[in-house]
């Protein structure tokens, strides 16, 4: 048997919370549907910031979107330039008073999400998927995470078989609710080698539950 259970999903409503927080009845779908299109537009506008989380919460009239980005000052851009273009493309996608707020990740070493990004972009370089992946582990660890788990998958190295390549260090007890485990996956486009994936697991210690 394989261990398919998502670590943010099992998770859930005991020591995570939703990055969507909103009731809908008989919109559903269509509410859903309006979330991945927010997300996918704010990754295009302001790609560059390193955004490491996205949350919507949406009332009858007005809808708030926080966005926790590793480069505040990129999303801002010069002057509140940028977060003013990206505020009247998501008015115009949504229709209804919207509420920008953008939020400085503390420790970006520690955020799965953006450990995944820098491993894929340097595979997009053609660094070799597995010094990259023990170099980020002793990084992540340095940063007073608990245990780290990286996975790579693909033609790695361009090879012609794929294969999947791990790293750890330190412990990650996925089978405990009360553990703080950040998880994330990306995917590496790396022209004609194809595509590689990469997931990462952080153990930042635990939660009172």
């Amino acid at each position: 048997m394989g261990q398919k259970t998502h670590p943010i999903g099992f998770r859930l409503g005991i020591s995570k919370d939703w990055k969507s927080r909103w009731y809908a009845e008989g919109k559903y779908k269509d509410h859903a549907l309006e979330d991945l299109k927010i997300k996918k537009l704010i990754k295009e506008k302001v790609a560059d910031a390193g955004v490491e989380r996205i949350e919507i919460e949406r009332a009858l009239t007005e809808l708030t979107i926080t966005l926790s980005v590793a480069k505040p000052g990129i999303a801002i851009g010069r002057g509140g330039q940028n977060v003013e273009e990206l505020k009247k493309a998501l008015s115009k996608l949504v229709g209804l008073k919207l509420k920008l707020d953008i939020e400085e990740v503390r420790r970006p070493q520690l955020s799965a999400r953006l450990v995944a990004q820098g491993i894929a972009s340097q595979i997009e370089r053609r660094f070799n998927p597995r010094r990259v992946t023990s170099q980020t582990a002793e990084r992540v660890m340095e940063a007073g995470a608990l245990g780290v788990k990286i996975e790579v998958a693909g033609r790695l190295g361009g090879s012609n078989i794929a294969r999947v390549d791990k790293a750890s260090r330190g412990s990650v007890p996925l089978q405990t609710l009360r553990a703080d485990i950040d998880f994330a996956r990306e995917t590496a486009h790396a022209g004609a080698k194809g595509a590689t994936g990469v997931k990462v697991w952080i153990y930042r210690g635990e939660k009172e539950i």
